[in-house]
This record gives structure tokens, sequence and C-alpha cells, in this order.
């Protein structure tokens, strides 16, 4: 039997109040709690309105703001653009289908190397830290070839689905006649 979703109010005072521990957290507990795979949601404690994506993009900001960041301004820059047009909701389940086979793909590397070396590593886990360095030195050319041919797949498929859409409207219509020159009467 799975557990209930972990229910986390937030108040006017901008405070997170985890009612699982009867405690207040912070935006670093709730980024554990996502690190975890724990399921929550987060709720304003006065109007019961789902907060669950503002906190996590407050935490994704946070990421962001600090060392090293996962999104260029071009890449935000191109996800502002898709707000609005037709293609939004489109754009945001090839994210999350792409992201689900990023982690599949991570998981069963880590699945490799725990084959490979046991749950723990052994005692050797500065000589698998060197392994671990030239493994990946070897392999981001590989690794780069693998995702542009997949990112060239996917860029194909969306380009399918396009003409797909275009050819189906343009079936959906053939019925009209409409001639560009015609001066509305």
């Amino acid at each position: 039997m799975s557990e209930p979703v972990r229910l986390i109010k937030k108040y006017p005072n901008r405070r997170l109040y985890d009612t699982k521990t009867s405690a207040y957290i912070t935006l670093g507990d709730v980024k554990e709690l996502v690190l975890k795979f724990e399921v929550f949601k987060v709720l304003d404690a006065k109007t019961d309105e789902d907060l669950t994506r503002s906190i996590l993009l407050q935490i994704i900001l946070e990421e962001e703001s600090g060392g090293m960041p996962l999104f260029s301004s071009e890449l935000l820059s191109g996800f502002i653009r898709f707000y609005g047009s037709t293609m939004q909701g489109m754009l945001g389940k090839y994210l999350e289908n792409n992201m689900k086979t990023f982690v599949d793909f991570q998981g069963k590397l880590q699945e490799q190397s725990k084959t490979m070396y046991g749950p723990n590593g052994g005692d050797n886990t500065h000589m698998q830290a060197d392994f671990w360095n030239q493994f990946l030195n070897f392999q981001q050319p590989a690794m780069q070839n693998m995702m542009t041919a997949y990112m060239d797949q996917s860029k194909k498929m969306f380009q399918s689905m396009q003409d797909q859409m275009q050819n189906q409207t343009r079936t959906m219509f053939t019925g009209f006649q409409y001639n560009p020159g015609d001066k509305p009467e």
C-alpha cells in the first residue's frame, strides 16, 4: 500500500509547515524530499491553493543562482517563447518524456556500476573515482554522439508531428473555398 501524499502547508509569513513531522521546514528540506523521491504537496494554509509547482520553481531558481546553472539564457528564452503558443502543451510533455528517458538511462548506468563493483564498491573508492573519471572522459564523445543522434531523432519526430498536424488541418478545411484575392462583401 502506498503512503499518502505528504502535506506541507505554506503560511502567510512564508514559512513551510510539514504536517508529517509537525515542524517548520525550509526550501532545503523540500529539496531533500525531492531528492528522496518523496511524494508531497504544498498547499496555501488559508486558501488550500496548490503551491507545489511554485515551491519547486523557487528551488530551481535558488539552484540556478548558485554554482553552475543548468539552464542557459538561450534555453530559458526559448521556454518563455513557448508560453501562449499552440505548442506549449506539447513542449511540456516532450520535455517530461525526455527527462524520464534521461533519468532511466542514468539509473541503468548506476545499476551497471553496482554489478561491476558491488553495492558498496568495496574499499577502493579512490580507484573507482579514477576509473569513472577515465571512463567518462573516454565515453564523452560517444555520449555526445548518442545524445546528438537522440536529439536528431526527437527533432525528426517533432517535425513529423508538425507535418501531420498541417496535413490534418489542410484536409479539414479542403471543403472551404478561399481565394486571397477575393474581397469580403
